[in-house]
């Protein structure tokens, strides 16, 4: 009698680098998108509703509605980010690159909590030209800002 075979063994999942990462971000930047033209029709359209300016007319710059419309959409992509990575760890844009959010066990979804102060962070980052990225590089784990004060990371989920 043969022995029995053992099933393949996966290997284990890599650090995502940095470069799947803007990937997936660009990727990303497409829903996105397509939340804030939603929020932005939702705005407009209560705006004339309630009587304040013609359909036609622009929003006035630098005004209190301006900045609330940006906080929507921002809290939107929030949402839309951090409900992907809570359920499954993946956004739309991660999928292709089979890259995936984790908590520090990774046997475990990260926090509500971790996940909003990736988000926070990340935006944070973006605003300083990507600093927060490019930081992986020189990072002895390849952690960006967000990964690092979320205590989440970003693996690389192997081919299956």
């Amino acid at each position: 009698m043969s022995a029995p075979v053992p099933p393949l063994a996966l290997p284990p999942p890599r650090h995502a680098f940095v470069g799947w990462r803007l990937l997936a971000l660009c990727y990303d930047a497409w829903p996105a998108l397509a939340l804030w033209f939603a929020v932005s029709a939702a705005f407009t359209a209560g705006y004339t509703y309630l009587g304040h300016h013609a359909a036609r007319q622009n929003i006035a710059p630098f005004s209190a509605l301006q900045w609330l419309l940006w906080a929507c959409c921002w809290c939107v992509t929030g949402l839309y980010a951090t409900l992907s990575w809570r359920h499954g760890g993946q956004t739309l844009g991660m999928r292709p690159w089979r890259i995936a959010v984790v908590g520090q066990h990774a046997e475990q979804p990260p926090s509500w909590r971790a996940l909003w102060l990736r988000y926070t962070v990340g935006t944070v980052s973006l605003l300083c030209a990507g600093l927060g990225f490019w930081w992986a590089w020189v990072d002895r784990d390849r952690l960006t800002w967000h990964d690092r004060l979320s205590r989440t990371r970003l693996l690389r989920r192997p081919r299956t």
